[in-house]
């Protein structure tokens, strides 16, 4: 057993079958669980430690919550979700798979790294996404920092700096447009991509500076990011650098689910594929938060993680009653 989990897993890990296992303790997976819990559904979180907001300083643009730091609210999430009879684990999923039904009911084993297992009737996968930040010597040290990728984010707090956007495909010239909302001094560095004429007007239009000679690496200055160095050896001075990442959802352990995927146009990334409350084609398997909507803020994956678990808890409803029925016909029969 890893330090962490020692340290922070107060809650042991059920023998008996449970009817939900969330997979992710971010916004999401709390949220979904927070709402089983409340309808008196035994539920086990598996943490694995890494929210995709680790390196932030605060978390913003959720109304009553914003500025407060994520380590905050994640704290918070696991005590209210205790407090209604939850259970938070840490630990890496190592594999999810379907088991034999029971009484024509829905089984799953989920195994963790370390070995333990549990089984669940029903799962919610609220895994998250990673960041796949462009190959640029220095970058991922500012990242969360000085090198932001979303304005709602963390704009505010760099507002009026002289910024960069980093170009990584078409959805960096819509990164641009929101970024001189908050700046009057931006360039936009295409790093090989191409712009049209129109887009190069409507830069000029917003006094846009645009810079064709590509980017070597990021220059440090004792810890705080100083601007970058071209291939020609000018460094250009930015405080902060804006960058659209590629968005991977987080599918580890999760293989033996077969899980609908799909990649996103303008190579944004690739995420689970979902319909109605997190649904995800695979009888009793829901998605929520940032797996299925990449670009969803911590407000938007809580309300899908909500609704996930509102759902789950519908249809386990009518499972308990079918199986009831059953049961009682057998009686009179």
């Amino acid at each position: 057993m890893s330090a962490q989990t020692s340290r922070y897993d107060s809650d042991a890990l059920p023998t008996e079958t449970v009817d939900a296992v969330v997979i992710g303790g971010g916004a999401a997976g709390l949220n979904g669980a927070l709402m089983l819990a409340r309808s008196r559904r035994s539920v086990v979180v598996i943490d694995s430690g890494t929210p995709r907001n680790a390196p932030a300083a605060a978390m913003h643009g959720f109304i009553v919550l914003d500025g407060t730091p994520p380590p905050e609210i994640l704290k918070r999430g696991r005590q209210q979700v205790r407090e209604y009879g939850g259970r938070i684990v840490y630990g890496e999923v190592a594999s999810t798979e379907p088991a034999e039904p029971v009484e024509g009911d829905l089984r799953f084993t989920v195994t963790l790294a370390d070995s333990r297992t549990l089984t669940a009737r029903r799962i919610l996968v609220a895994t998250g996404l990673r960041d796949v930040l462009p190959d640029v010597p220095g970058l991922a040290e500012h990242w969360g920092h000085s090198v932001v990728h979303c304005p709602y984010c963390h704009g505010w707090e760099v507002r009026d700096e002289p910024t960069g956007i980093l170009a990584t495909g078409p959805a960096s010239v819509h990164h641009a447009w929101l970024f001189r909302q908050l700046t009057d001094d931006l360039m936009y560095f295409t790093r090989g991509t191409e712009l049209d004429a129109d887009t190069r007007a409507r830069f000029a239009a917003r006094t846009i500076r645009i810079i064709e000679t590509d980017v070597k690496e990021v220059v440090d200055d004792s810890g705080t990011l100083a601007g970058v160095r071209l291939t020609d050896g000018t460094v250009v001075e930015r405080r902060v650098l804006a960058v659209a990442t590629q968005m991977q959802a987080r599918t580890e352990g999760l293989e033996g689910l077969k899980l609908p995927m799909e990649d996103l146009p303008d190579n944004i990334g690739r995420r689970f594929v979902s319909s109605t409350a997190g649904a995800t084609g695979i009888p009793g398997v829901w998605v929520a938060g940032n797996a299925t909507d990449l670009t969803a803020q911590v407000g938007a994956s809580a309300a899908a993680g909500a609704l996930a678990g509102a759902h789950i808890n519908a249809l386990l409803a009518t499972a308990d009653t079918d199986a009831a029925l059953a049961i009682a016909q057998k009686t009179t029969d």
